[in-house]
């Protein structure tokens, strides 16, 4: 099990880092906050805090109160974001992956708090 939690942790970590940093960079993610009618300063918010997640989820590999802080946020944030696609009515593809990304990141919380 250890090994699983190992590797979905630097995978998502990773991910996070890659999408944070899309925030900063890329036109498709500043047209897509305003799709979803958030301001860029949402947008920028979002990507330091996806950084911060990813930070914290491989600093949590150290000290496990980094890690469950981390991942429950992450999961937090997955699931608002599931929530805003769901407002704008956007389609099960587009929805799922803020979904599945909230089961890691609660699943990672649990296994964090598990370490505590």
């Amino acid at each position: 099990m250890n090994y699983l939690f190992h590797i979905v942790l630097i995978l998502n970590a990773l991910f996070f880092l890659f999408y944070g940093l899309q925030c900063f960079t890329s036109p498709f993610m500043a047209e897509e906050f305003r799709r979803f009618g958030l301001p860029d300063s949402q947008r920028i918010l979002t990507g330091v805090l996806q950084l911060l997640g990813a930070a914290g989820l491989l600093a949590g590999l150290i000290v496990p109160a980094l890690g469950a802080l981390a991942s429950t946020g992450l999961a937090m944030m997955m699931l608002v974001a599931f929530a805003v696609r769901m407002k704008i009515k956007d389609g099960l593809a587009q929805s799922v992956p803020s979904l599945v990304f909230m089961l890691i990141n609660a699943f990672l919380a649990l296994f964090f708090f598990r370490l505590l």
